[in-house]
Formats: C-alpha cells, structure tokens, sequence
C-alpha cells in the first residue's frame, strides 16, 4: 500500500477554508438571530461544502490513505447542496414553504446516502484500491477480495452528471423566486435597489459560477487541478466571509450569503446616524399611525416618497435597524393588524378573504401564506384559537 503525501500551498488553502467554514458554519446554524431563518440553511451549505472539501483535501495530498474507513463520506452530501441554495433564497426573501414539506428536496441525499452503505462497509483494501483508481492510476493496486457489489445498480458513474442536473434545477428554481420577488417591485433584475434582492442576486450568479466550473473541471481538466480551482473558490470565499464577519458585530443578524463577495451598496451612503433615526421615526409613524400597510398599492418608491426620502435611504434604514426588508416590514404589520382583526369578537363576521383586502392584500392566497408564514396557523386556525372555538 503506497502511503505518499504531500502538501502544496493550494491545499494548505484549501485546509485553511475548511477550518474556517466548520467554524461559521456553526455560528451561521446556532448564533444567528432567531427571525433569521435563512442562515440556518445557509450554516448547513456550508457545513456541507466544507465537508466536501475536507475530503478533496484528504484526497488530493494522499492522506485519505491514513483515515481510510471514511472514504467517499461526502459522496452524498452533493446531493445536499441545491436543496439548500434553494431553501435559503426561499426563506431569504420570504417565500418559504411549510415546514412539513421541506424534507422531500433532501429525498435524493438519504436514498443515496443508504445506497453508499454498501461501500461504507467495504474494506480498507477495497477503498485503498478505489482511492488509486480515481487519483494515481498509475500506481499498482493491491489484493482486496469484494464480499459483495458496492454498485449492484451501476449508478456511481452517474453521480456527477446527477449533481450536476440537480445543482442547475434547484438555481433555476431559486432564480425563479427572486424574479417573482423582483416583479412585485415594479422593477427588473438588473436595477434593484433592495439589498436583499440584490445579495440574493448576487448569491445564485456565484453559484452559476461554480456549477460552469464543475462542468469545466469534469470535460477538459484531468487530474487534480479541476478540483484545486474549484476548492479555492469556494475557500476563498469562506475566509473572505470570515474577515467580514471579524469586522461587523451584527453580521449574523442580517440574512448574508457568504457567496457575495461585493462590497455593501451601503458602504459610501451619506447617512449619518441621525438622518437614519429620522426616517426610522417617519417609516415607524407611516405603519403604526396612518396605517400605510393597509394601502394595497404600497411600495417602496411610495413610501419614499410619502416621507421626502429617496428609496435608497428607506431601503438602507428598513435593512440596517430593522433587520427586514421594506416587503418583511410590510407583511409583519399587515399581519399584526390581521390577527388584531381575527381577535376581535365584533368583527367575526368578516371572512378571511374581507380580512385580507382590509390588511392590504390583493389575494386571499397570498394572506394565507404570508400569515402561515409569520404565525404557524392559518387566518381560519387562528381566529378559532384566539376566540376558543
């Protein structure tokens, strides 16, 4: 059994980013705040990836021969990747599903990850010789006798290709999202001004990026250096996610992406803290005391110009004290006052779908979902709670 190792800069890198990313990816998972659902996923993608890469670095210096029980242990985890792009656009931009329904997009990863059992329980001399195979061919392989198939159903030579289809099918899904997102604005895809569309934007063109990449690497790269380019990538952005998050304190209680490398639309706004605590003050007066929630045509333009602002102010104002964004801040409120609606014994002979135009919804479907969303129940499960029925 040939046992050589060696180390270049390239991997020590790649090393460097899966530290970094086992760290965040805790942070992002169990230090984020609790209304920032989206980070939890986020956490889980890069937990993922780091795995991933752990064991291409494990690979590529040779020292998966030293731990070599766990060869292939990320195979599966592939299949983890475009279900949680997908989750996180959903939930970054508040279009998430109920939480029952989740599970099925990881349906691929726990059959594939049963079906890897057949080759988690193979040898070491097995998996040694499978190591050689797909790294040094040229290398002699060693006597290892198969008890039984590791692929009865000839599938693993299809892996790629399937992380590949499925990658590209979860982002065209999550860029779907965004652009029915980006239509309710009135705007296009390419002059947004509201961050979280814009980072969520910024977020599925980096991972077009590495799928072009993957595809690059599997038709003209042989041997290692497709995967170095692809590990440095990704290390890259995690340690560039790690400088920022050293130098903002309320990184983790934002919905970022560690993907988006661009510099904050933010960073040379002309807003001292004064100015952002007046419009606060005019946004705050505008919801809570002339109920513009209710205005079924409202919008950040609108807003804007309601309170003498430009909508970029507005935006970096809802985004930086409030945490939201301005389509966040409109549903909180119309759903506050649709569960004050739905308490009020006097008014129990509005049905739901009077309730939601009062609220300011133009569509029963979408009050249904934005009140799920907020609160768990239904307007009907809701009102029957309150009033104990």
């Amino acid at each position: 059994m040939n046992t050589t190792t060696h180390i270049d800069f390239l991997s020590v890198f790649i090393f460097i980013g899966v530290f970094q990313g086992i760290i965040l990816s805790y942070f992002f998972i169990k230090k984020s705040s609790l209304s920032i659902k989206a980070n939890k996923y986020q956490g889980l993608l890069i937990l993922s990836l780091s795995l991933i890469l752990l064991e291409q670095f494990l690979n590529l210096t040779g020292y998966i021969v030293k731990v070599l029980p766990i060869t292939n242990y990320s195979e599966p985890l592939n299949f983890t990747l475009g279900p949680l792009i997908y989750l996180f656009v959903k939930e970054r931009i508040n279009l998430s599903e109920g939480k029952n329904r989740y599970w099925l997009h990881f349906l691929i990863f726990f059959l594939y990850l049963g079906y890897m059992s057949l080759d988690f329980m193979q040898s070491s001399d097995f998996k040694y010789n499978s190591y050689v195979n797909s790294f040094h061919p040229d290398w002699p392989l060693i006597k290892a006798p198969v008890i039984w198939s590791n692929d009865p159903l000839g599938i693993k030579s299809y892996v790629n290709l399937a992380t590949g289809i499925q990658l590209i099918v979860y982002i065209l899904l999550a860029s779907l999202q965004v652009l029915k997102k980006v239509k309710q604005t009135g705007k296009n895809i390419l002059n947004i001004n509201d961050e979280i569309l814009v980072s969520s934007r910024n977020m599925i063109s980096r991972f077009i990026i590495v799928v072009l990449m993957f595809v690059l690497v599997k038709l003209f790269f042989k041997g290692d250096t497709g995967d170095y380019l692809i590990g440095f990538y990704v290390s890259f952005s995690i340690l560039l996610t790690s400088f920022r998050v050293m130098n903002d304190s309320a990184y983790f209680d934002q919905p970022s992406f560690f993907m988006d490398i661009s510099i904050s639309k933010y960073s040379k706004s002309s807003l001292n803290e004064v100015d952002k605590m007046r419009i606060l003050t005019n946004i705050t007066l505008e919801f809570s005391n002339k109920h513009y929630f209710s205005n079924n045509l409202a919008s950040l333009s609108d807003l804007a110009k309601k309170i003498g602002e430009s909508p970029h102010h507005v935006s970096q104002v809802i985004n930086e004290k409030l945490n939201q964004s301005f389509f966040e801040l409109l549903a909180s409120y119309r759903i506050e006052e649709a569960k004050r609606i739905l308490a009020d014994k006097k008014k129990s002979n509005l049905t739901v779908e009077e309730v939601s135009e009062q609220v300011g919804y133009n569509s029963k479907a979408a009050f249904n979902n934005a009140f799920k969303r907020l609160t768990d129940k239904t307007p009907s499960e809701y009102r029957k709670t309150v009033n104990n029925i």
